[in-house]
């Protein structure tokens, strides 16, 4: 919250719809949302599921779930789409470039997300909960794709807030 109006800042607002958007996730293990941004406008949205017109994990089960794989492992089996694809896939359908956007995701981005998100030109990525994925990080330092753990105190002096 800004000191003298008590209204939510920039960062604050964001990461809020993030955690909105992954309400309409139908993933039985895990409910992200992705908000990706541009200028303090919003871009895209995105959450977790099946790719539409498909029968929702919810209702067809999970495939990951029923074989024990464990979170962060074998990606590849599993019906769903990642938040961070879908609001990348929203962008593209929609003919809006994400070069130089930041994403608020309520999850830190998988090796799969991220190499996407690399190469969609994205700038900084800002994450609430922690995701079992090593290779991730590697990808981000080497290509120097900042990325940092959302806390409200860290927030007060970014860019992002002002005005």
């Amino acid at each position: 919250m800004s000191k003298r109006d008590g209204r939510p800042s920039w960062d604050q607002y964001f990461m809020e719809i993030a955690h909105l958007v992954a309400k309409r996730s139908t993933c039985r293990r895990r409910q992200v949302g992705a908000v990706l941004v541009k200028n303090k406008r919003i871009l895209a949205t995105g959450y977790n599921g099946a790719p539409s017109g498909l029968q929702h994990c919810l209702e067809a089960g999970c495939l990951r779930e029923e074989l024990g794989i464990p979170s962060g492992q074998r990606l590849e089996i599993c019906r769903g789409i990642h938040a961070e694809q879908n609001a990348i896939i929203q962008a593209a359908l929609h003919g809006v470039s994400t070069e130089g956007s930041t994403l608020y995701c309520t999850d830190q981005p998988c090796s799969q997300c991220t190499k996407m998100l690399i190469n969609a030109g994205v700038k900084e990525i800002i994450y609430v909960n922690d995701y079992p994925d090593d290779l991730a990080l590697q990808l981000l330092e080497e290509a120097k794709l900042p990325i940092r753990k959302w806390a409200p105190e860290s927030f007060l002096d970014s860019p992002m807030n002002e005005g």
